[in-house]
């Protein structure tokens, strides 16, 4: 049986002290196996080392991305996002416990720790220090080189631990990253239903001379250079309006992060900026933005001959569906429809045809509509109460499921 076997076998029964000097001996066989640098780190931790097992557990993140190996990796962050809340540094903790989180959500006791993170930086309280995130995803590594040697946000020193086994603790002395010269420096930013995050990638950006103004259709970022001169980045007009109130920004070692609350949810941006000038009398941007607005909130929507715009053919199958089940009710007033006398004749005549039906013609054209997804219209109970009435596409399109 191999030191790394013995170490497994020793963590296994609880023998904290002869997990770490098994392990370390395997890694001086293997100086860079992130899975015995995990492990070692996980020994640490219950032998409650903390500072030992963050050292390990960055080494571990390290090695594991020069390897590509995601489950060393997405095992490695998690190692370490245990070792920073045990080393009482919440807000990193929650931060690094993201990380796993984006990479793998059913992570093995994931959970626990994010709820653990929440609820110790809901205590009212709670230092600020100990609130702050200072650390970045990915650790770095310094420039001596020097094997087991990582920082993280903070120097690190190497002492000897009382059972002669190397350990890493934390100095309180920050480091700060060269700065990015201004023509080297980039952005990137990404979005979902909720938010837009944006992300400028500049190093060494002093976090308190930095100045972050976000409004609702504006964002500008402006920091000194070490030349003299200023960094400055502006958006304006945004794509679309966000919410000031609610959107944060983070200044770290190496970029500055900013999540733009959108104001309308769900709204999907084809930009950052607006290639229409913002209108003091109005929140629109375009008739394009509008109609993407209306999608969504309402539901789609889609060409129309209407005098109105698009119609919400969702809305339709609703009053359809109340009209089946409520004969005596109108589906809709005809004589106000907007499709009525010169509007949509096609809408206009199926809605009439609808009102006018026998309760089966109502059940085999609301059936049929909804079950084929708005492909096929029938009106023949006795064919569709066979069965399901399979979505049929126009020739030349492709249906999609979609979920």
């Amino acid at each position: 049986m191999d030191q790394a076997d013995l170490g497994k076998k020793a963590l296994a029964a609880s023998n904290y002290e002869e997990a770490i000097t098994y392990y370390t001996k395997a890694l001086v066989q293997s100086p860079t196996s992130p899975l015995y640098l995990i492990q070692r780190s996980t020994a640490y931790q219950r032998h409650k080392n903390y500072p030992s097992a963050l050292a390990d557990a960055n080494r571990a993140v390290l090695e594991a991305r020069k390897r590509a190996k995601r489950e060393q990796i997405i095992e490695a962050q998690f190692r370490r996002g245990v070792a920073l809340y045990s080393l009482e540094k919440y807000g990193d903790a929650e931060f690094v416990l993201g990380v796993v989180k984006r990479m793998d959500e059913k992570f093995k006791g994931l959970e626990m720790w994010i709820n653990k993170c929440k609820m110790t930086l809901a205590k009212e309280g709670l230092e600020e220090s100990k609130k702050q995130c200072t650390i970045e995803e990915v650790p770095e590594v310094e420039e001596s080189g020097k094997a087991g040697e990582v920082k993280f946000g903070i120097e690190a020193k190497t002492q000897t631990a009382a059972n002669g086994v190397a350990s890493t603790e934390a100095a309180t002395t920050p480091s700060q990253p060269q700065q990015t010269s201004a023509d080297k420096i980039r952005h990137d930013w990404y979005q979902n239903n909720q938010n837009v995050y944006f992300t400028l990638l500049a190093k060494g950006v002093p976090k308190d001379k930095a100045q972050i103004d976000i409004t609702a259709r504006s964002l500008s970022i402006s920091f000194p250079l070490a030349t003299g001169s200023s960094y400055d980045y502006t958006l304006e007009p945004l794509f679309d309006d966000i919410d000031p109130e609610q959107s944060t920004s983070r200044v770290l070692s190496t970029k500055i992060e900013i999540t733009l609350v959108k104001k309308t949810q769900g709204l999907k941006w084809r930009a950052l900026e607006s290639d229409t000038p913002v209108d003091d009398k109005t929140t629109s941007t375009s008739t394009t933005d509008a109609t993407a607005k209306a999608a969504a909130l309402n539901g789609p929507v889609y060409p129309t001959s209407s005098k109105s715009g698009p119609k919400n053919w969702d809305k339709v199958t609703a009053d359809a569906t109340a009209a089946l089940h409520n004969p005596d009710a109108k589906a809709g007033s005809l004589e106000n429809d907007d499709d009525y006398e010169g509007g949509d004749e096609a809408n206009h005549f199926f809605k009439k045809l609808f009102k006018d039906a026998s309760p089966e013609v109502r059940r085999a054209m609301t059936k049929s509509y909804q079950e084929s997804n708005g492909t096929a219209l029938s009106t023949n109970w006795e064919e569709v109460s066979k069965g399901k009435v399979e979505t049929s596409p126009p020739d030349g399109m492709e249906a999609k499921q979609w979920g």
